[in-house]
């Protein structure tokens, strides 16, 4: 493993298919603390029966989604997307309600509060049940629901 720079780390990458990409440069320093609320996020976008909350804060986004019973990707969002299947990889949280995720090669399940999911491109989704689903989304969030 080679030297990392001063205050950087470097960690060992399970998914390497090479020596070369076994490890990765990460910054754990950052010029100034930040602290933001999703109570007063930097963008939001709405789209039927649900929203978007955005957040940039280290460098990056973090998003918020929202979705009320009745949302559905492939109605509410497929239009404002133009595909035939969400095509944005999700990294989530499941904060709270039922989401129904099923993948281009049918592979189905629901995730809960309290899950976690990385999901690829093409995939459907819909709320399951009376209860809105919310998620905090790492990847994918910033180009939500974008017209």
């Amino acid at each position: 493993m080679g030297h990392a720079p001063i205050g950087v780390e470097t960690k060992e990458n399970p998914m390497a298919t090479s020596a070369h990409e076994s490890t990765r440069h990460e910054s754990t320093t950052h010029d100034v603390a930040e602290q933001k609320s999703f109570g007063a996020p930097d963008e939001t976008r709405t789209f039927g029966h649900g929203q978007v909350d955005l957040l940039r804060i280290g460098g990056a986004e973090v998003g918020r989604l929202t979705l009320q019973p009745g949302w559905r990707w492939s109605q509410d969002v497929k239009p404002l997307a133009g595909t035939d299947l969400c095509e944005a990889p999700h990294f989530q949280y499941h904060v709270a309600g039922t989401l129904r995720i099923v993948m281009s090669d049918g592979t189905t399940f629901d995730a809960v509060s309290g899950d976690v999911t990385a999901l690829p491109q093409g995939h459907d989704a819909w709320v399951i049940g009376d209860e809105p689903v919310v998620v905090v989304d790492w990847w994918g969030a910033s180009n939500y629901a974008k017209a």
